[in-house]
């Protein structure tokens, strides 16, 4: 039982506060008419010569009261708690290895595919707090953008800088599972990821991604595989001197391959063929990657009898003052 904000050790002891009634009422009773009256025509004379001691009389009784409710409460052993809460994780390491080649600059997603790729990157980054993540790039060759850490504040900001140009073209998939397999060989955590996003087929870089994906299997990391782009063709914008000029190219996605890293590392392969498809992808392997909790709770308590004692005896200190001194009585 809670009361106020305090539990108490005999709650069952509250129902003594249940004879408050009977002495309530046996006061009432005692004092009805006990006082002797006489008759006059008026009152008047006596209006402006009224005795404090008339509106104090009841006043012991009324403190008397007090005390003894006090008193109870603390008969019954009032208490605060305090909760010791401690939580600890086993957080999960991620690696996001996002291309950056020229095609992920096809506008089939908006504004493109890279750009989408990277909103949805930083939302997934900003719901797994307890997670530590790493970015690695790959175009013609493959970059470590950040390496692991719980700073999701830089692992967004540098998200947001990567941009198309920043390595060769062309596309080396076995090269960014590499890197990403090196950033995560060492760690200690208990699950390892790497959720790996491309719209090519693997053409430059000496590790094939099969190759790559074995690797990341012997060292228990999964590797969940995103395609990037729509079914059909996608417009891609090309520099030329006359200025931007868009080409259509086809979709040109090596599914199997991508199929293969997945089925081999204990991961999942999508396909992405839309925004909405992507945000989609995104959302369930979060589902499927729950960082773990685990919470130990101490409670605490503090015995607070001692405070409704020392009113309840202030109460009945101030009961013996008035009577024996403000409305005293006399036989």
């Amino acid at each position: 039982m809670t009361i106020l904000g305090y539990s108490f050790l005999h709650p069952y002891r509250l129902y003594l506060l249940l004879l408050v009634v009977p002495l309530v009422a046996w006061y009432i009773w005692k004092n009805y008419d006990k006082w002797a009256s006489l008759r006059f025509s008026t009152v008047s004379p006596f209006a402006r010569h009224r005795s404090v001691k008339k509106y104090l009389r009841h006043l012991p009784f009324i403190l008397e009261i007090i005390a003894f409710i006090l008193l109870v409460i603390a008969f019954a052993r009032p208490r605060k708690s305090y909760t010791n809460r401690q939580v600890t994780t086993e957080g999960i390491d991620i690696v996001l290895a996002i291309d950056i080649s020229p095609s992920m600059l096809a506008e089939d997603f908006h504004p493109n595919r890279l750009e989408a790729a990277k909103r949805e990157a930083i939302k997934f980054v900003n719901g797994r707090t307890h997670d530590r993540f790493g970015v690695v790039a790959f175009g013609g060759q493959s970059f470590t953008v950040v390496p692991l850490t719980l700073d999701h504040a830089t692992v967004i900001n540098m998200i947001r800088k990567l941009r198309n140009g920043m390595v060769d073209d062309g596309t080396a998939i076995g090269l960014g599972i590499a890197n990403a397999v090196a950033r995560l060989r060492k760690s200690k955590a208990k699950s390892k990821v790497i959720i790996l996003l491309t719209d090519g087929v693997n053409n430059r870089g000496n590790i094939d991604p099969i190759t790559a994906a074995k690797m990341a299997a012997t060292y228990g990391i999964r590797i969940y595989t995103i395609g990037i782009g729509s079914q059909s063709y996608a417009n891609i914008p090309v520099h030329t001197p006359m200025g931007v000029e868009y080409q259509q190219v086809k979709v040109d996605i090596d599914e199997a391959t991508l199929q293969q890293i997945a089925d081999l590392t204990g991961g999942k392969y999508f396909r992405a063929t839309n925004d909405k498809k992507l945000a989609q992808i995104y959302q369930e392997i979060d589902r499927m990657e729950k960082t773990k909790f685990k919470e130990r709770r101490q409670i605490y308590y503090a015995e607070m009898y001692w405070d409704f004692v020392l009113w309840a005896m202030l109460l009945l200190l101030l009961d013996v003052l008035l009577r024996t001194i403000v409305i005293r009585t006399f036989p």
